[in-house]
């Protein structure tokens, strides 16, 4: 059920993460709660201002590339809201990497040669920089895993057609691109990242989140090679040490695995490295807000109030 009654709702969808609104089947109110999720499963305690974190980090993101496309976001009226469009979204998320980290790691380790249809060398070692990024898409999943998928699977499928996947890719890599030099001037390298689409009329807007620490992986820039050379654990600023703790207390999120327990000195810790992020990768200083239902309720009504008009749906892609 919604916690919110906003004027001309016309939906409401709880994600892992995510509270949405539709508003008169144009717009979105989209809440990032404190709620946590690791392999596919909500933890049982939330984390104290992550919704904060990664809505402002979205923001700022967001703002940053607008020039590289249009994108869903209109305005933010409380830290961890966030107004704009509806769009019809691509049933793919675009994963570009540009190291050989995380799933496409374990993917290698375990001898193939081929991830989503891209040939990957012989020779590569974890968390190794590839010549230039790749792009490795999964297929959107509403329950459940999202699975890989090729490019040639995605165009031949009819998921989405050659000349809408061309633009996709290429938005892709610049959005990346930007995202990696965002990075540097914070000493952070970005490790790879996802994208998701989706358009209006015959636009392509960029929609959700981009650049936060559950969407993307950062290592640190300074000690990078030397570490590398060593064959050390990089230094990461990205939600992998949730899953490292889980890891390390025997859950994966396999049938009969139990969450470990979740103490308020892991919650805090949790806490502290999403407010370390935020300020490692703004260069500003968090500050914590605590915002009740009612007044969440009623700073987005007011900024329901003064929504734009949709732009006009010309055409078809």
């Amino acid at each position: 059920m919604p916690t919110l009654n906003l004027p001309n709702q016309t939906n409401f969808y709880k994600g892992k993460v995510r509270d949405v609104y539709t508003i008169a089947d144009k717009y979105l109110a989209m809440i990032v709660s404190d709620r946590i999720s690791a392999f596919d499963v909500v933890l049982p305690r939330p984390i104290p201002y992550k919704g904060q974190v990664l809505n402002q980090i979205a923001a700022l993101a967001l703002d940053a590339t607008k020039d590289i496309l249009p994108n869903w976001m209109l305005s933010t009226p409380l830290p961890n809201a966030t107004v704009g469009y509806k769009c019809d979204t691509y049933p793919v998320e675009m994963v570009v990497r540009n190291h050989l980290t995380g799933h496409a790691w374990r993917t290698y380790k375990s001898g193939k040669r081929v991830l989503c249809g891209i040939p990957l060398p012989e020779g590569l070692k974890e968390n190794d920089m590839f010549e230039t990024p790749i792009i490795t898409p999964t297929t959107k999943a509403h329950e459940g895993h999202d699975e890989d998928i090729s490019r040639e699977e995605i165009i031949s499928s009819g998921l989405v057609s050659e000349k809408e996947y061309e633009q996709l890719e290429k938005y892709t890599l610049a959005l990346f691109e930007r995202g990696r030099q965002m990075a540097k001037d914070r000493g952070l390298i970005l490790v790879d990242t996802k994208y998701e689409f989706g358009h209006i009329g015959d636009t392509i807007y960029l929609i959700d989140e981009i650049h936060t620490p559950d969407s993307s992986r950062y290592f640190y820039a300074e000690g990078f090679e030397e570490r590398q050379k060593n064959g050390e654990q990089q230094k990461q600023l990205s939600k992998e040490f949730v899953r490292e703790w889980l890891m390390e207390n025997g859950f994966q999120g396999q049938d009969g695995q139990q969450v470990p327990e979740m103490t308020d000195e892991v919650v805090n810790n949790i806490s502290d490295r999403y407010i370390e992020l935020f300020g490692q990768f703004t260069g500003k200083h968090f500050v914590k807000e605590e915002v009740n239902n009612e007044q969440m309720e009623a700073k987005l009504i007011a900024a329901l109030e003064h929504l734009p008009p949709v732009p006009q749906q010309m055409g078809t892609l």
